[in-house]
């Protein structure tokens, strides 16, 4: 049976949240403007809805998706269809939790960011520790300022230990870590070395444009986020006649949701049915 493993990012661009680092969520969305995202929302499970595929989705909004009660409802809409292996987004867990008891556990996960300038850690662990009542999948994590670095492992410490803390290198500053740096987060994320290279990937065979690939508010297809060329559309073309083995055709790679997708790295045996939603397996129940 075919597996699809897609990635939806819709107009939403606003965000609760202020991080200085962020290239993200600079502009505050009109009401229009939202009512515009959830209409395109709901059409894209509309046709998730009509299709026979197995399918894993990611959101990645430029925004924060889980304050929109249109996103609360989409999401658990869709972890409760057959075809839907996975539902998952990337979130900085501000939301409320309470809807979420309303989803399929097993068909939903989150990918949560904290934020140590926006909110305490005592808040955001008792966050997880909501997640942890409800029984729901996911991830943790931030990026890994070197002068941040007690923060994670704090983090790492009040938080289950079943559950996974990653850590994002900051790659803008050229040779930032030493290597006594790198090997102090790996002991908190053992797949952090992934994270701090940009993957050589031109002509390296890749998932991105095959088995997963990149839907935008249009329906517009794309191998992955950063590859501009459109494939198609999922409203007005035979996905399965754009969808084919390809390799990438950009110099590097440095994302995790790129180069998750490289086949070379065999990272979809570490992560297997968590890829998406960035919990590697030895972490899922």
């Amino acid at each position: 049976m075919t597996n699809w493993s897609i990635l939806y990012r819709g107009p939403l661009s606003s965000c609760n949240y202020g991080c200085t680092y962020c290239p993200f969520a600079k502009t505050k969305n009109t009401r229009a403007e939202l009512a515009d995202d959830a209409v395109r929302l709901q059409k894209f499970v509309t046709w998730v809805k009509s299709r026979s595929e197995q399918i894993s989705i990611l959101f990645t909004p430029w925004g924060e998706g889980l304050i929109r009660k249109y996103y609360q409802e989409a999401m658990t809409e869709l972890s409760h269809l057959p075809q839907v292996k996975k539902v998952s987004i990337q979130t900085n867990l501000s939301c409320s939790t309470k809807w979420m008891d309303k989803v399929n556990k097993n068909a939903f996960a989150l990918w949560t960011t904290f934020h140590p300038t926006q909110i305490s850690l005592d808040k955001f662990v008792s966050k997880c520790a909501q997640l942890d009542a409800l029984d729901i999948q996911y991830s943790v994590g931030f990026v890994a300022f070197k002068e941040e670095l007690d923060i994670l492992e704090a983090l790492r410490d009040r938080i289950t230990p079943k559950r996974y803390v990653w850590a994002n290198a900051y790659k803008r500053v050229a040779d930032y870590y030493t290597e006594k740096d790198i090997l102090r987060v790996e002991k908190v994320d053992p797949l952090f070395r992934y994270n701090t290279v940009y993957h050589n990937s031109l002509g390296k065979s890749c998932q991105a444009g095959h088995t997963s690939f990149t839907i935008d508010g249009n329906g517009d297809i794309r191998s992955c986020h950063f590859i501009d060329t459109v494939l198609g559309n999922i409203y007005t073309d035979e996905i399965e006649q754009v969808l084919a083995p390809k390799t990438c055709v950009n110099t590097t790679c440095g994302c995790h949701i790129g180069y998750v997708h490289l086949d070379e790295l065999n990272l979809y045996e570490t992560y297997a049915d968590g890829i998406l939603e960035r919990i590697p397996s030895v972490y899922q129940e």
